[in-house]
């Protein structure tokens, strides 16, 4: 039976890429191939439908192992990543209950959120009794103004436990750069600050001092490449600041770490990640780093390739939660949790799937954990290294990633990463494609389930949205500051911002489909009408079908529609729209066409005034009915 399967396949022959092509052509029927097939993406460069070997036989590193520079397929020969949990500190003692309480249920890597006022050593050694800093991964961050002062105290504390320095791991992260790039204040001194952070956690050598906020460009909106690029030289200009000011190559590297974002675009996050890895390895490399300690990772001329590892913890996206039907925020989560983990990063943090309406629930949180716990314990994840190596259409996506983020880093660097901040041409450029994809979901050319397509009909959210976040889900208020900052809002809310003006009326408008003649076409146009009208919030009212137009108005006035929309096919709109319209017209009730078709000329100097259909910008129209309905 064996040899059999081995045989398998002998019995057809080998099929070029030509005649792949040949049959595409044949069966496209003299449509272009390159607009029909080709994907141009965000990121400026094309997708082929598809890939074959001797697409990747000139790519140099596919050869490499995991754990092997330049660590395309991972820092590491397994894929091992600490789940982490987020925990936002208040009260010291009860933290470290639940800090307690999440190790014995799966997590092994925790995030301490400490506000300035409470830093002291007290709070310290209170939050982390009876937690083993050489067995748990333990994260910190504060404001960045008491950053070294945190430091200092985690440090004593820990050296106070007698531990072997090299079994304690974990991060005390300082982001020099994320005031500018979240609020638009300034940070001159960041350089002295570095230097001090460095020395403060030089006698823990696996705790890591600076992080570089990827993720604050993700959740701004920004394309994969620019996250890539502009991170890239945000670390290299840190590395550089570090070796100017006299801290040794490897010691610098080996202190900075990289938080990313991970968004729903599932296969290209995971060459995101291999791009990153091989990208920050050769940075590093070009500065020569030596080995301070025995080394058995060592280049041929004694340079030190540890010290080249990129470090990435990753977050899923809050750019694209969405506010309304947000259980499928979970979906999201969970792909996007996948692409990180298939992209073999260090470790990873889950947003909860609440967090757009209320301060994340106990069962929002729980959710969040158990999505990686599944991922490692049911679908093990963690048995497996690098399955994307190979893959030609990954390959492929990883060599033009890196070549389009290694662009972008090379021209942010000539000029410099903190005087193009100061400068706000980082902020400009994630700010205009935050923007294009706000017109992109718009126009549906981006998708949202639940909010632009899809919608949960009958769903209300202004009674579980809590007061101290509706001002952020209808939009955030524009603040003076001295530099420029990103963008803070979600993808979702300008979607968010006119649902909630529907609710917030208490006159939910009626949206009645008269459906008459071609049964497939009503059907079809009925059905991409309430999903239209359902992004609003309107309540719809659809129908099987009607014999007769005068039937169908009849039965929409006793439901006392507000909007009557006509569905049918576009060679019947020539006879039913104006006979439809000339009973509408004189009422209240607005009258739409659903389509667009060859005829929409001789309808519109009839009167009728209003089309939805595949090319409609939806927010816009949207925005017009409620302007019309008297919704603010």
């Amino acid at each position: 039976m064996s040899k059999q399967r081995e045989k398998l396949f002998t019995d057809f022959p080998p099929v070029s890429t030509e005649e792949w092509m040949e049959k595409i052509i044949t069966d496209l029927k003299g449509a272009d191939f390159q607009k029909k097939m080709v994907w141009r993406t965000n990121e400026g460069f094309n997708v082929n439908p598809f890939y074959r070997a001797e697409d990747i036989k000139d790519l140099k590193w596919t050869d490499n192992l995991p754990g092997q520079f330049p660590y395309v397929r991972g820092t590491k020969k397994e894929n091992v990543w600490y789940v982490r949990r987020e925990i936002e500190v208040d009260d010291f003692h009860a933290a470290n209950e639940e800090a307690t309480s999440l190790l014995n249920r799966g997590v092994n890597s925790l995030g301490f959120h400490i506000h300035r006022e409470n830093i002291t050593s007290k709070n310290i050694a209170d939050l982390l009794n009876g937690i083993a800093p050489d067995k748990v991964e333990l994260n910190f961050t504060t404001e960045k103004g008491n950053a070294v002062e945190l430091a200092r105290i985690v440090v004593d504390y820990v050296q106070g436990l007698n531990l072997d320095p090299m079994a304690c791991f974990g991060s005390i992260e300082y982001n020099p750069f994320s005031g500018i790039l979240q609020e638009g204040n300034d940070n001159p001194d960041w350089e002295d600050k570095i230097v001090e952070m460095i020395k403060i956690t030089a006698p823990l050598p696996r705790y890591r001092a600076i992080s570089i906020g990827g993720n604050l460009f993700t959740d701004a909106g920004a394309y994969l490449y620019q996250e890539m690029g502009f991170s890239l030289s945000q670390g290299n200009e840190i590395l550089n600041k570090l070796i100017e000011k006299g801290i040794k190559p490897d010691v610098a590297a080996k202190k900075i770490k990289f938080d990313f974002g991970v968004g729903s675009n599932y296969f290209m996050e995971i060459a995101k990640f291999r791009t990153a890895r091989w990208l920050w390895a050769e940075i590093v490399n070009a500065y020569h780093p030596v080995c301070t300690h025995d080394c058995s990772n060592r280049a041929e001329d004694d340079t030190c390739r540890c010290a080249a590892k990129m470090n990435i913890h990753a977050i899923t996206s809050k750019f694209n939660q969405t506010l309304y039907d947000p259980y499928v925020n979970m979906l999201r989560t969970q792909t996007e949790a996948m692409s990180a983990i298939i992209g073999m990063v260090d470790s990873l943090s889950v947003r909860p799937f609440d967090e757009t309406f209320e301060v994340p629930t106990e069962f929002g949180y729980r959710i969040a954990v158990n999505q990686q716990l599944l991922l490692k314990e049911e679908s093990h994840f963690d048995k497996i290294t690098d399955p994307s190596a190979g893959s030609y259409y990954i390959e492929n996506l990883t060599g033009a990633l890196a070549e389009q983020a290694w662009k972008l880093f090379l021209e942010t660097d000539e000029k410099g990463f903190y005087e193009a901040l100061k400068a706000g041409i980082i902020q400009d450029a994630v700010n205009t494609s935050a923007e294009a994809r706000f017109k992109a979901l718009s126009n549906r050319k981006e998708i949202l389930v639940g909010t632009n397509q899809y919608p949960n009909f009958n769903e209300t959210m202004v009674d579980k949205l809590q007061a101290n976040l509706l001002d952020e889900c209808i939009g955030s208020k524009v603040e003076v500051a001295p530099l420029k900052k990103l963008n803070k809002s979600r993808l979702a809310e300008p979607f968010n911002d006119l649902r909630l003006a529907t609710e917030k009326s208490g006159k939910r408008p009626k949206v009645f489909m008269l459906t008459i003649g071609n049964l497939a076409m009503r059907l079809a146009r009925s059905q991409f009408s309430g999903n239209f009208f359902a992004c609003a919030g309107y309540e719809i009212i659809d129908n099987l079908g009607f014999d007769t137009v005068e039937e169908g108005v009849k039965a929409a006035r006793e439901k006392d529609a507000d909007i009557i929309v006509l569905c049918s096919s576009d060679d019947e709109y020539a006879t039913l729209a104006p006979l439809a319209f000339d009973q509408v017209k004189n009422g209240k009730e607005i009258f739409v066409v659903a389509g667009a078709p060859e005829c929409m000329d001789d309808l519109k100097a009839k009167g009728i005034e209003h089309f939805i259909h595949i090319r409609s910008n939806v927010l816009e129209t949207l925005k017009t009915f409620n302007s019309l309905l008297g919704i603010a």
